[in-house]
């Protein structure tokens, strides 16, 4: 009975002393945020399909673009050490979870032992009459240090450890997912300055043909030099914007070239027009409460939380007492060829007890620390949720409101296109002057850049939404 009562005192023990942990409950602040988003962006939060279902191959229908998405999740410098990053913190984390178990060593030592003057090559007897020289050999295993984790620190600083891993890694894929974006960004941006580049070409040509037919007008007496001078002027604004468009198309892909990390090879799949690139999926906006788990930005906060917590409790459980074993097993002689046997065998083992008395205040500073960087993973944890919401917020008023400005500024473009062509039969029936057909030209020139600056803004809108809730499967590297 007695033995039944000591050992269930000891399973009993061993239970509280394996449960205890000093560090605080892993629990989720409060949303800091809306619980929904504002209603005038968008009707219904379930409508369209979920960012997180479908990955970014099917999310982009430019087959270009894909080809270039793909090539910059392989080789982007700053992708590269951020998966680089992911293997210390693996490795880090499995050096940590080592200390979870004895580290068990063989040794094998063979020491030369004098006593007395012949030894130390002096005269005279010693204390014990003789004098000895010998080898003595040694074989056996042993644990040099193992501590017995009973209040929580080994286990508390190997789940830090493992939960800047975790951080790691999902930092990692919201790198990934920003790249893409970025990509995309690039080129669209490239892509707008390329079909403006070719409307400015166009342009200047037709205003090299209307100076052309001013120049003749004039030499006929036909027109004045004020009409001769507005064409002249009406070119010269084409030619400024066009070598404009060509220093804005180098640095766009200049820019797209870094974020791909290595020339673009050629050929590649011919691009879709700008008016086609945001025929996407209809992105569901969900509630706010889903990018906790969508947003791995917002998980690595979390993962980072969760382990300056484990930090606390390493931090507490260093007000105990640190116990560690030590012991070890072999054989000794001092004859190598009669070094294994049971009569040669050796062995030891025992525990110390470590609690430092003054210190100076130096565990009570570490709590301190760790308490205070609780604090600010917690800010950094709500901070991250109200700029994911502000990100997925913007996005979704750009949807509604970039759509409404596309559709009026068609509109606005074909009148202008409109009134440009109305000009010029009224100029050449003599019924207004040149300046008419001046303001008319310029006005349908920028308000046909404008039109493509407003579809390159929609479309990558499109991407941000994309990637603020979340994005979608990435294949590994």
């Amino acid at each position: 009975m007695n033995n039944l009562s000591n050992a269930l005192l000891a399973a009993s023990l061993g239970m509280f002393l394996s449960a205890c942990s000093f560090a605080p409950r892993d629990e989720r602040p409060p949303l800091p945020t809306a619980e929904r988003y504002e209603e005038g962006y968008v009707d219904d939060p379930a409508a369209g399909t979920r960012a997180i279902e479908f990955g970014w191959r099917d999310f982009f229908a430019d087959p270009r673009l894909e080809v270039l998405i793909a090539t910059a999740l392989k080789n982007n410098r700053d992708l590269t050490i951020a998966v680089a990053q992911i293997e210390e913190a693996r490795g880090l984390y499995r050096v940590q979870r080592s200390e979870l178990l004895p580290a068990i060593a063989v040794n094998a030592e063979a020491t030369r032992n004098g006593v007395g003057p012949e030894s130390t090559g002096l005269s005279g007897a010693t204390p014990l009459g003789t004098s000895e020289t010998f080898t003595q050999y040694f074989l056996g295993a042993g644990v040099a240090s193992f501590e017995l984790d009973f209040w929580g620190r080994v286990r508390n600083l190997t789940r830090a450890a493992r939960t800047e891993y975790l951080a790691t890694v999902e930092a990692a894929r919201a790198f990934q997912l920003s790249l893409i974006r970025d990509v995309a960004s690039a080129y669209f941006a490239s892509l707008e300055a390329r079909e403006r580049l070719e409307l400015a070409e166009a342009t200047v040509n037709s205003r090299r043909e209307g100076l052309r037919i001013a120049q003749k007008r004039l030499d006929a007496g036909v027109t004045s030099a004020l009409d001769f001078r507005q064409a002249e002027t009406l070119l010269t604004q084409a030619e400024t914007e066009l070598a404009s468009l060509r220093f804005t198309k180098a640095q766009n892909e200049n820019l797209l070239a870094t974020l791909v990390g290595r020339a673009i090879a050629e050929p590649l799949p011919e691009p879709l027009p700008l008016a086609d690139q945001a025929r996407m999926e209809t992105l569901a906006a969900g509630m706010p409460s889903d990018l906790l788990v969508n947003r791995p930005d917002i998980l690595a906060a979390e993962h980072r939380l969760r382990g300056a917590r484990a930090n606390i409790g390493a931090a507490r459980a260093a007000f105990f007492p640190s116990i560690t074993l030590t012991g070890s097993y072999g054989f000794a002689s001092t004859q190598l060829d009669a070094l294994v046997g049971n009569d040669r065998r050796t062995w030891s083992y025992g525990p110390s007890i470590s609690l430092p008395i003054f210190d100076f205040g130096a565990r009570r500073a570490n709590l301190t620390v760790a308490e205070a960087r609780q604090n600010i993973a917690i800010a950094d944890y709500e901070r991250t949720i109200q700029t994911s919401f502000q990100e997925v917020s913007d996005a979704l008023a750009g949807r509604k409101f970039l759509a409404e400005q596309v559709s009026a500024q068609e509109r606005g473009t074909k009148a202008q296109r409109q009134l440009a062509e109305l000009a010029h039969r009224r100029y050449n029936e003599g019924v207004v002057s040149y300046l008419e057909v001046l303001d008319a030209e310029r006005n349908l020139f920028s308000a046909e850049q404008a039109l493509l600056q407003v579809r390159r803004a929609e479309v990558s809108n499109l991407v941000s939404l994309y990637i603020a809730l979340g994005g979608g499967q990435i294949e590994s590297r």
